[in-house]
């Protein structure tokens, strides 16, 4: 990745991930985990250490994956990549279209999200508020997530792929700190006496406009990785 290379990605990922972040499921589940841990009265300082697990075990699945993404994609030779690069963009953008699909007709056709089975699971995982319970939570949250609602993170990964480097690893970490910071901020609300429920009614009105604004990144997402794979912008 070459230094002009830099700044447009700095500025990429970190609007990728800003946006990213505002994720319904990992909210969600921490939500129901600080519920389930308020109303069995655990404590304060309990409930930041329960919390601070869940948020890091979502974070390191994500890095862990990433990671292991752009190894693949390193794996692939170079006359092959262009049109992987072309395939994923176009995949984003039609991942993008269904979710602002969802923004006006949530419910209707097919839709991005974790299966109701799959949710099931999930809610039944919370209710174990364990240290062992919490982490494991965390990692199959962010294992069910990522093949769901990861497509702004294979955009990223795609695009830090073609010239991975040691610039590229921190941005790489940086985007999933920004991923998370939203869980950071709610776990400190609800510690500094911020009520649970406004929160979740928050989350609830702000479902729509969630989608809206993920799927418009997505297929601008896609289309710049398919002008970064036909040479019309290049990156690095």
């Amino acid at each position: 990745m070459g230094l002009e290379a830099h700044l447009p990605t700095l500025t990429l990922v970190l609007m990728t991930a800003a946006i990213d972040s505002i994720n319904p499921c990992a909210i969600g589940v921490l939500i129901l985990m600080i519920s389930v841990v308020l109303a069995g009265q655990k404590g304060l300082s309990r409930l930041l250490l329960l919390g601070s697990l869940y948020i890091f075990s979502v974070f390191l699945v994500y890095l862990l994956a990433g990671l292991g993404l752009i190894y693949f994609f390193a794996t692939i030779p170079l006359t092959v990549t262009e049109y992987i690069s072309i395939l994923v963009g176009t995949l984003i953008i039609f991942a993008g279209l269904v979710e602002i699909k969802d923004f006006f007709w949530y419910g209707k056709g097919i839709s991005l999200g974790i299966p109701p089975s799959l949710a099931k699971k999930i809610h039944a995982f919370a209710a174990n508020t364990t240290i062992p319970g919490v982490i494991l939570l965390g990692v199959f949250v962010a294992g069910v997530e990522l093949p769901c609602t990861g497509a702004p993170y294979l955009a990223i990964i795609t695009v830090l792929s073609r010239y991975f480097d040691f610039t590229a690893f921190l941005l790489l970490v940086l985007y999933n700190v920004v991923f998370v910071a939203p869980l950071i901020v709610i776990l400190f609300m609800v510690a500094g006496g911020a009520k649970l429920h406004a929160i979740k009614r928050w989350k609830q009105k702000a479902r729509g406009f969630m989608r809206l604004l993920i799927g418009l990144l997505l297929v601008g997402l896609g289309w710049l990785l398919i002008l970064i794979a036909n040479g019309t912008i290049n990156f690095g």
